[in-house]
């Protein structure tokens, strides 16, 4: 399986349920995060941005992006584990680079969590720095669960 082999598509309503799965897969939902909503809202602002890459017409890498005019973001970039250290991520983040420099994008910021050693050194890798600056966040709309009432 080489790299080339990644083709990088806009995602479709049809690929939530395995988006999701590999979100699960990839440790990256929270339950705080209903993915469905997450994917809901996303489709409602430049869903252009929101990409999954198939390997032989499955999907087995995902990423949300976005950009507001003053710096772009990624989310939920994942790969299926057992494709992980192949490439397929930073195929994909280059794909998504190269769509935010062509709106003129001229930074692109990413959220890693606290001790993710693995996710930080792939970053690393990839040109991406700490900017000594610290993420806040306060939550407009609680999400309820999953399977919660």
């Amino acid at each position: 399986m080489t790299n080339d082999e990644l083709r990088i598509r806009t995602f479709r309503p049809e690929d939530q349920d395995r988006v999701i799965a590999l979100w699960q897969a990839c440790d990256l939902t929270r339950p705080w995060n209903d993915p469905v909503k997450d994917i809901a809202r996303k489709q409602t602002e430049q869903p252009e941005l929101f990409f999954v890459g198939e390997l032989g017409g499955r999907i087995v890498a995902s990423a949300m992006a976005g950009y507001d005019g003053h710096r772009g973001w990624v989310n939920y970039l994942s790969v299926e584990p057992a494709l992980q250290g192949r490439g397929l991520g930073t195929v994909l983040m280059r794909h998504i680079e190269a769509r935010l420099t062509e709106r003129g994008c001229p930074k692109l910021n990413l959220q890693v969590r606290q001790g993710n050693d693995a996710v930080l050194g792939f970053y690393a890798r990839l040109g991406y720095g700490n900017d000594q600056t610290i993420g806040l966040g306060k939550r407009l709309i609680h999400d309820t669960p999953p399977g919660t009432a």
